[in-house]
């Protein structure tokens, strides 16, 4: 048993490292048919929808885990404006069972959204000309984290 389940979390790291790095050498997202990339998308980043046509830029994310489990940050470029997009989080993620702690829409528009143990941080931006019209910066951690600060010696 313990060595199956090494060899298949072996597999799910390795399939993660192509796909992360699939994304990283395209630059901007990860390549394929519309349903394809939003099937990794989902692998990678779970229960947090994304809007309509949205990517992952694989090169400006650090992603540790996957699906519901996962921890750091995914930078998203969407095709939508950021007016569009803050809306899309304060309508959708509700739905899905995501709990708004606070909402701030400015030209940095950000939300912070709890779930069962987890806290996820959205940060919108309207992109430059040329890009995608906004980029979305999702940071995901458990909501108890035991974080230490640092000490001056």
């Amino acid at each position: 048993m313990i060595k199956y389940r090494t060899l298949k979390l072996s597999a799910h790291a390795l399939f993660l490292a192509t796909v992360l790095g699939a994304c990283a050498s395209s630059g901007d997202s990860p390549s394929g048919s519309p349903q394809e990339v939003q099937e990794v998308q989902t692998q990678l980043l779970g229960d947090m929808l994304l809007p309509q046509g949205a990517r992952l830029n694989g090169s400006d994310s650090i992603i540790i885990g996957r699906g519901n489990e996962w921890v750091g940050k995914a930078t998203v470029n969407a095709l939508q404006g950021a007016i569009d997009v803050y809306a899309f989080f304060q309508s959708e993620y509700p739905k899905n069972g995501w709990t708004t702690v606070t909402a701030v829409k400015a030209k940095t528009s950000i939300l912070v959204f709890t779930k069962g143990d987890r806290t996820a941080t959205v940060e919108i931006v309207d992109s430059s000309l040329g890009g995608p019209k906004s980029v979305i910066i999702i940071t995901s951690s458990p909501k108890n984290a035991n974080v230490v600060a640092p000490v001056r010696k």
